[in-house]
């Protein structure tokens, strides 16, 4: 199948372009976890708050994006896992599940499959509907991911909130700006080359 045929198949995310086999699915889903774990070293603190501004989110994100729901979810499981068993890759190089910010991690394991299903959906394929899709998962990591920093910090909800979303609202309206141009940009390049 040629990659013109696969930037119009309907089901078809950017991983697809790429020639099937079990080594090309096992790299996707570890490089994934990698691009997910490198991306959480890079770490902001954020006065008043336990939870740093990361280039994390953009790489679920992506990853999820790219790889579509099934292998989305299996970077992000294997991110995760490797974590909490004692590899020091998340944040500030954080392992375990014991830290203020895990919750975020569960969310981007639940965002990276949302935005894969909905890339399969063609979702990757405008600036608009990538708008959308960078925004539900955002928004997905924030509400597992606050809840939690509440219940662990014993914050209300209001200061979860305070210091849990408000501080990143406008670098993940960068990270998505940036997802609007690179996702749709790719597909057309695909389709170009194709």
């Amino acid at each position: 199948m040629s990659t013109a045929s696969l930037t119009t198949r309907p089901g078809a995310v950017l991983a697809d372009l790429l020639p099937v086999s079990r080594t090309r699915d096992i790299a996707l889903v570890v490089g994934g976890a990698a691009l997910t774990g490198l991306a959480a070293q890079i770490a902001i603190p954020v006065p008043g708050s336990p939870v740093p501004v990361t280039v994390q989110t953009f790489a679920v994100l992506l990853v999820g994006t790219a790889l579509g729901a099934r292998k989305g979810f299996l970077a992000l499981a294997l991110y995760a896992a490797a974590g909490v068993a004692g590899l020091p890759w998340f944040s500030d190089g954080q392992s375990g599940a014991s830290f203020p910010s895990f919750g975020y991690v569960i969310g981007m394991l639940l965002a990276a499959t949302v935005v894969g299903a909905l890339a399969r959906r063609g979702a990757d394929r405008s600036v608009a509907r990538t708008a959308g899709s960078m925004l539900l998962g955002s928004a997905i990591i924030y509400a597992v991911g606050v809840p939690y920093l509440a219940l662990s910090t014993g914050m209300t909800a209001t200061q979860a909130v305070a210091a849990g979303i408000t501080p990143f609202i406008v670098g993940d309206v960068i990270k998505a700006a940036l997802a609007m141009g690179a996702l749709p940009a790719a597909w057309k390049l695909a389709g170009r080359k194709g």
